[in-house]
């Protein structure tokens, strides 16, 4: 399942259920979280008006756009999670938002869900749009059923790891080889 979980840029239209959203966040909440403080907290946001104006306040796969960045009403996600925090300054946030959104883009995979975790949108409208007052948002991850099959491949050199489009429009993900990234002492 984890060399099979890849980041989805297209949806198809069908909506994803709320009891599978429902298992994403249960996924979400085991995750390990420094001191166990559990700061994260979670807005699903799956009603079409709001979903398309949040929408709106993203952007896609920079290194694939615009030809992987999804249209509204064509190929976008049915779910946007967002992951938000105190707005104080709370020790290893990131590493915990880390772990949690892994958690759910896993979850997801073996759902036969889509993912992709999104860290460029506008923070500040996202903020205002979804009426938080004392939280922002760190991340957001769009969840949808995949009308794609994005691929990864192993490859030898650190030089060539940015993802493309093949000749097919297969979108390709290259990931370092074992031996490039592991040191053993």
């Amino acid at each position: 399942m984890i060399a099979a979980r890849r980041s989805v840029r297209r949806f198809s239209a069908r909506p994803v259920e709320r009891t599978q959203l429902q298992k994403l966040l249960e996924a979400a909440r085991f995750a390990p979280c420094a001191m166990n403080r559990q700061t994260l907290r979670y807005v699903v946001v799956t009603e079409t008006g709001l979903l398309h104006r949040l929408f709106d306040l993203t952007r896609w796969g920079g290194a694939v756009a615009p030809r992987r960045s999804p249209q509204w009403g064509k190929d976008a996600p049915s779910a946007l999670i967002a992951v938000t925090a105190p707005d104080v300054e709370a020790p290893h946030i990131g590493a915990d938002a880390g772990a949690a959104i892994e958690n759910i883009l896993l979850a997801a995979t073996d759902a036969g869900l889509g993912c992709c975790w999104l860290g460029a949108f506008d923070r500040a409208a996202v903020d205002a749009l979804l009426d938080l007052k004392t939280r922002s948002v760190l991340y957001l991850v769009a969840v949808g059923y995949p009308a794609e099959s994005p691929r990864a491949r192993t490859v030898s050199d650190t030089g060539k790891t940015a993802y493309f489009l093949d000749e097919n429009d297969v979108l390709r993900v290259p990931k370092l080889a074992p031996e490039i990234l592991v040191e053993w002492k």
